[in-house]
Parts: structure tokens; sequence; C-alpha cells
């Protein structure tokens, strides 16, 4: 099913959380940023590690690069940058990984984009994920809002 890159999305499980990163992931073009947002086990790492997977192989190894910052995956079209921007204090540390960089000669996807205080990417895809229910109803959403080029560029769900 094909999908605007804009909307709410509910996602009943982990797999769920998986297909949406592999949908985005073939949406993907140089110089994206996919910004990954909610709080601490709202499926972030599922989403990044199902696109990343999208693009390399299916049992390619995604750590989360929670301690060393960023992980690089190279793809047969672009390079993935995953960054983690969770153990980042101030902004002025950003200068120091390496974004524009990565988004200059792939793209990137970002956990905890918040850390970047309003410099955030002009061209993005934002994924707001939450939890949401409770018991038998218990189950993600996905918020997706488009930025720059994204804006009306179709998703494969």
């Amino acid at each position: 099913m094909i999908l605007p890159a804009e909307g709410d999305f509910r996602l009943v499980d982990d797999a769920a959380t998986a297909r949406l990163g592999a949908g985005v992931a073939h949406a993907l073009a140089l110089g994206d940023a996919i910004c990954l947002w909610g709080p601490l086990g709202a499926g972030k790492s599922t989403l990044a590690r199902g696109l990343i997977r999208a693009l390399t192989t299916p049992t390619e190894d995604v750590p989360s690069p929670t301690f060393t910052l960023v992980q690089f995956y190279e793809t047969p079209s672009l390079t993935i940058a995953h960054f983690d921007l969770y153990r980042i204090a101030r902004a002025s540390e950003l200068a120091e990984i390496g974004l524009d960089e990565a988004l200059d000669d792939g793209a990137a996807i970002i956990e905890w984009p918040e850390r970047l205080e309003g410099h955030l990417p002009p061209d993005r895809l934002d994924i707001e994920l939450a939890a949401a229910g409770k018991g038998r109803d218990e189950h993600r959403t996905a918020r997706l809002t488009p930025h720059g080029t994204w804006e009306g560029r179709p998703i494969e769900f």
C-alpha cells in the first residue's frame, strides 16, 4: 500500500514498526534525514533497524549507537549514518559528530533529535513514536510529519 509521508499510523507490534522503517527506507534519498522522536522504549531503534536492514541485508547487525554516537552502513545506493544523540548534553557537541557531512555523503537516521536544539535538517521526515492502548489493545502509534523534500513523497507500507 502506498501512503503519503504524513499522518498517524497504528503499529501493532515490533514487526509492524520494522515494516514502517523498511517503507521509509525505500523512499530515502541523498541528503535526507529521518528524525525519530519518542520516549525510551517507544520503538525508535526497532524502526531504525528495520530501515537499515531493508537497505543492507535482513541479518545486518544494527546495534544502538548510544555509546558510539554514530554507526555507518554502506548500502548499494548511499551511506546511512545512524545517530543516537541521547548522551549529548549540549548542541555545541554536535559539530564534532559529523551530521552535516553525513547528509552531504548519504542520509541520516537521528534518534533523540531534540538534542539538536533547533538545528534540525531541513529535508527530514519526523517520526514520533508513542505507546498507546492497554492490555490486548496495547500498540504503538507513529505520527509522520514531512519537511522540505519529504513533503508529498509517498511511502510504501
